[in-house]
């Protein structure tokens, strides 16, 4: 790992400062989790092997199971040549409601030469007066592959809380050597017009979003649109999926954390084979 790259947050005075830091390795058919580093209440306890050494799956864990005011959370992992990581989340992340101090989240995700990155986290719940801030940034070398998606939950929807206060900035960045595949950013106030506009959120509550880049995807971008787009969510909410330069894009926007979850899913079980050769074996986190 490049360790001068690696810069913990600052103290976030009365918030937790926490960062992790992972390094995957090839070693022969194997990959490994070669090195991790974390600073507060973030870390992986082991490496996981639930479909052979080939692929090393590691559950990225946050103890205090939110991110609350003045939280700083900082997240990097890099992908050695080669070797093939999937991460996940043992559940929804959570983003608790601030009185006023701003909480930060930054993901720092590089996938190296010939390297694999599966980042499925489960999904994030932003709760009514939160103060949010995240960035994810993904770095690839030109013959790389990732699969990585991002739900976003507004309020606690089960218990009819709606996000009318508070904010949320967001960023997502990936690219391939230097050419920028996918820039997104955006930012939204609690009762934002934006989030009841046809051009926005549409009045609905959960947002997904899955990207997939790999060298040959121009090649199967036409058969794989057919495969995914002939699959639909289960609650019939609104979805798109499309082809970039470079990119396969994802979207739902509904009101059902669990159905987007769902869809998501079925459609990483198609790409899995095509971007990384392998069949999709479902995380058996995802199950408890």
């Amino acid at each position: 790992m490049d360790r001068a790259r690696f810069s913990p947050p600052t103290s976030a005075g009365s918030g937790w400062a926490a960062s992790l830091a992972l390094h995957f390795a090839a070693r022969g058919p194997r990959s490994v989790l070669a090195g991790n580093r974390h600073r507060g209440p973030l870390r992986v306890q082991k490496a996981l092997y639930p479909e052979g050494e080939a692929v090393c799956q590691a559950i990225v864990l946050h103890p205090p199971s939110g991110i609350a005011g003045g939280d700083q959370l900082a997240i990097e992992v890099t992908v050695d040549r080669h070797a093939h990581a999937q991460l996940t989340t043992p559940g929804a992340g959570k983003w608790y409601r601030s009185d006023g101090a701003e909480a930060t989240q930054r993901i720092d995700l590089r996938v190296g030469e010939g390297a694999t990155l599966e980042w499925l986290p489960q999904e994030s719940i932003v709760f009514d007066g939160a103060r949010a801030r995240t960035a994810t940034r993904v770095s690839l070398a030109a013959d790389s592959r990732f699969i990585g998606w991002d739900m976003l939950c507004l309020g606690r929807a089960a218990s009819g809380e709606r996000f009318s206060q508070g904010r949320v900035e967001l960023l997502c960045r990936v690219d391939r050597g230097k050419a920028p595949l996918w820039l997104e950013r955006g930012a939204f106030a609690g009762a934002d017009p934006m989030l009841a506009s046809p051009a926005g959120w549409a009045g609905r509550t959960v947002c997904g979003t899955l990207l997939c880049s790999f060298p040959e995807l121009p090649q199967h971008a036409a058969g794989l649109l057919a495969a995914l787009r002939a699959l639909t969510p289960p609650d019939g909410a609104p979805h798109g999926i499309s082809a970039l330069p470079g990119v396969l894009i994802a979207r739902y926007l509904g009101d059902n954390a669990e159905a987007g979850r769902q869809w998501l899913t079925a459609l990483w079980q198609i790409l899995r084979p095509a971007c990384c050769g392998r069949p999709a074996v479902v995380p058996r986190i995802w199950n408890t």
